[in-house]
C-alpha cells in the first residue's frame, strides 16, 4: 500500500476538494486525482464521489477515512519519538481560531512561541464558522462561546468579560449611560452574526439581571469595523476585553456601566482551547500549549490592566 496514496486521500476527506489538496501537498489537481484513481482501483471499492464543486465520502470511503486517519496519526506520534527523542520540539503545528482573537491575541502569541521554538512552522487558519477539528486535522481549535458537545479534550483558557464603550467624542456629545436603561436613548453599535443580531445582557451583584433593547445606526458581522466605527465617534459597543483592550487601556475607547457586568447571552462565556488527547504526546502541541497557558496565566493579559473594571470573579 502506497503510504503517499493515503495521505493524499486523507486530505482530500478531510477538506472534500481535490484543488486545497493539491495545494497542500504542491501538486497538481491532476496527480492528485490520478493517485486517487489508482487507490480505488486498487482497493476494488469507490471512495470518493466526485461532483462539479466538492468531493465526498462514500460509505465504504467514510469508514475507510477513520481508520486511516487513526493509522497516519499514530504513524506520526511513532515516527516523531522515534527519530528525535530529546530534541527540541519541531514540525508543522496546525491552529484554528476566530478571526478577530486570532488576530488581536494568537498572533502576538505565536510570535513568542516561535522565537522560542524555531523549528516549529504554524499553519493558523482564521474562520468564524464552526469547524471539525478533527476532519480539518488540526492539532488546537480556539472556542470563543458556547461550547458543543465534543469527543476532544476542551481545557478553559480564560473568561469573556465584555465592556461597554465609547470614544470620548461620543460621550461628550450624547452624554454617558448611568444605567442600562438609559442605553435606549444611544446608539449602539450591534454584531450581527450567525446567530442574530447582538443583544444585551446585565448583571449586578445587588439589583436584578438585565435583558436591554438596544440599537442603532450600524450592524455588521464584522467586529473590527464595529469598534472603527465607535472610534470614531459613532457610537457605543459592548466587546469582550480581548477585542478592545488597547484601544480601552490608550482610552481611545472609554468604559461605561463599570459597575454592571455585561453579556451578550443569558449565562457567562468563556474561550477554551481543544484538542484531542493523543496529540498531547506530540512535543510541538504540548509545548505550545504550556506555553499558551504561561502567557494567558490566571489574569489574561487583555484583563490585566482593567481587573478594576469587572465586576464579579474573574476566575
Amino acid at each position: 500500500m502506497d503510504l503517499n496514496a493515503l495521505r493524499v486521500f486523507e486530505r482530500v476527506a478531510a477538506t472534500g476538494s481535490f484543488t486545497v489538496t493539491a495545494h497542500h501537498f504542491h501538486r497538481a489537481v491532476s496527480s492528485i486525482s490520478r493517485q486517487i484513481a489508482a487507490l480505488e482501483e486498487s482497493l476494488g471499492q469507490q471512495l470518493l464521489y466526485r461532483h462539479t464543486r466538492a468531493v465526498t465520502l462514500t460509505e465504504a470511503g467514510e469508514r475507510y477515512y477513520q481508520d486511516v486517519r487513526e493509522i497516519l496519526e499514530q504513524l506520526d506520534l511513532a515516527t516523531e519519538a522515534l527519530m528525535a527523542p530529546g530534541s527540541e520540539p519541531s514540525g508543522l503545528l496546525r491552529l484554528n481560531a476566530p478571526v478577530a482573537f486570532g488576530q488581536r491575541q494568537i498572533l502576538p502569541i505565536l510570535h513568542h512561541f516561535q522565537r522560542r521554538y524555531p523549528a516549529i512552522k504554524v499553519e493558523l487558519m482564521l474562520t468564524d464558522q464552526l469547524t471539525d477539528p478533527v476532519r480539518e486535522g488540526l492539532d488546537i481549535t480556539f472556542r470563543v462561546g458556547e461550547l458543543a458537545d465534543t469527543t476532544l479534550v476542551a481545557r478553559r483558557l480564560a473568561p469573556m468579560n465584555y465592556v461597554v464603550a465609547a470614544a470620548p467624542a461620543y460621550l461628550q456629545r450624547a452624554g454617558t449611560p448611568l444605567t442600562p436603561a438609559d442605553l435606549s436613548e444611544h446608539n449602539c453599535l450591534l454584531y450581527q452574526g450567525e446567530m442574530g443580531r447582538q443583544r444585551w445582557y446585565f448583571h449586578h451583584p445587588e439589583q436584578p439581571s438585565l435583558t436591554c433593547k438596544v440599537d442603532g445606526s450600524l450592524y455588521s458581522n464584522d467586529a473590527e469595523s464595529l469598534v472603527r466605527a465607535a472610534l470614531m465617534g459613532q457610537g457605543l459597543v459592548m466587546f469582550p476585553t480581548w477585542l478592545i483592550a488597547d484601544e480601552l487601556a490608550a482610552q481611545a475607547l472609554l468604559p461605561v456601566l463599570e459597575q454592571w457586568r455585561g453579556e451578550v447571552a443569558p449565562g457567562r462565556r468563556d474561550i477554551h482551547v481543544l484538542y484531542a488527547q493523543r496529540r498531547l504526546h506530540t512535543r510541538k502541541v504540548s509545548a505550545f500549549l504550556d506555553h499558551l497557558f504561561e502567557v494567558v496565566g490566571p489574569v489574561p493579559p487583555w484583563d490585566s490592566w482593567c481587573e478594576r473594571l469587572l465586576p464579579g470573579d474573574n476566575a
